[in-house]
């Protein structure tokens, strides 16, 4: 019998990670003109060249294999991403060392974000079927009336082991013009996302949903909070939260913004159906700063334009399901 880490291989086989991972700007090395990715190219200021390309994806690769292995004996059964600049960098994702020998699809649509970066979807064929994915675009302005375009939410239903599954996958506005001029519209995020589950949940009343993403706010923020409070909603990551942890370091100080958040069925136990066991950031050794001043942060690819070639300025989270025999 095969052992991981001293216990035998039957011993995870009910256990099974999700997790959601912001990349980092994963951009290719092409230029993109109907997007703003002159930043990310051979000759730009970052030099962002095919090799630092394919040793990132390479990177992130070996990252997303290990999410959960050391309690579930085998990689994620699916992620959410943001931070992909198109079709093409999460197929090479799926391509590089770590994933290419895995089962993994995915689902990826086009935002109209500015910068060109989207979220996407990947899954494990051998336990998740694809039923039907869409995107729900967010109607934001900038204070002088323009269109803030923004990414999209994307939406994933499919079979788990044959128990139906919705998935919301996030990447709300950033915090770069301030706290407190951004507030509204990571809350204009906030209600579409309680628009959409609300049209689930009258679909059906017992829906397993489970919503994921950059939310650039932390669990306490109301954006996160009414989630909560409308579609009751359990947050797993509030008593993950703490002043020595987090997804995330700015200025010394850590957030949460990377959360997955689920229907409170997923407490209830039965025969064949999936159950919440653990939430938890994946923070391994690997993946920190491992010296200097940011010792403990997480190993970026890029400080401003000065390329330090880690991993990304998040750290993925995930959750530990548990299917009942």
């Amino acid at each position: 019998m095969v052992r991981y880490k001293g216990r035998k291989k039957k011993d995870f086989k009910d256990y099974y990670a999700v997790a959601f991972y912001n990349l980092e700007n994963l951009f290719d090395t092409f230029d993109d003109m109907h997007t703003a990715d002159e930043d990310f190219l051979p000759e730009s200021d970052r030099k962002w060249t095919l090799k630092r390309y394919h040793k990132k994806l390479r990177k992130l690769g070996y990252t997303i294999a290990q999410i959960g292995a050391k309690s579930t004996g085998k990689s994620p059964i699916f992620v959410g991403l943001a931070e992909v600049e198109n079709e093409q960098v999460v197929d090479d994702l799926l391509q590089s060392k770590f994933l290419r020998n895995l089962s993994y699809d995915y689902v990826h649509y086009d935002s109209p974000d500015e910068r060109g970066i989207d979220t996407a979807f990947i899954y494990d064929t051998n336990f998740f079927k694809l039923d039907h994915s869409e995107i729900f675009s967010l109607e934001l302005f900038n204070d002088d009336g323009s269109r803030d375009h923004t990414r999209d939410i994307l939406y994933v239903n499919g079979q788990l082991d044959e128990e139906t599954i919705h998935i919301l996958v996030n990447h709300w506005p950033s915090r770069r013009e301030g706290q407190e001029e951004s507030d509204p519209k990571r809350l204009i995020a906030s209600n579409k996302l309680i628009e959409i589950i609300g049209s689930i949940v009258d679909d059906d009343a017992n829906a397993k949903i489970l919503i994921m993403g950059d939310f650039n706010d932390d669990p306490q923020c109301k954006s996160v909070k009414q989630l909560v409070h409308y579609h009751d909603l359990y947050n797993p990551m509030e008593s993950l939260m703490s002043y020595h942890r987090g997804s995330l370091n700015h200025k010394f100080k850590w957030n949460l913004f990377d959360q997955i958040l689920f229907s409170t069925n997923f407490f209830e136990y039965s025969p064949g159906k999936f159950s919440f066991s653990r939430a938890d950031i994946f923070d391994r050794q690997f993946l920190k700063q491992f010296k200097g001043k940011y010792k403990g942060n997480p190993f970026r690819t890029y400080v401003g334009k000065k390329y330090k070639g880690g991993y990304s300025d998040h750290f993925p989270v995930y959750l530990l399901l548990k299917k009942s025999s």
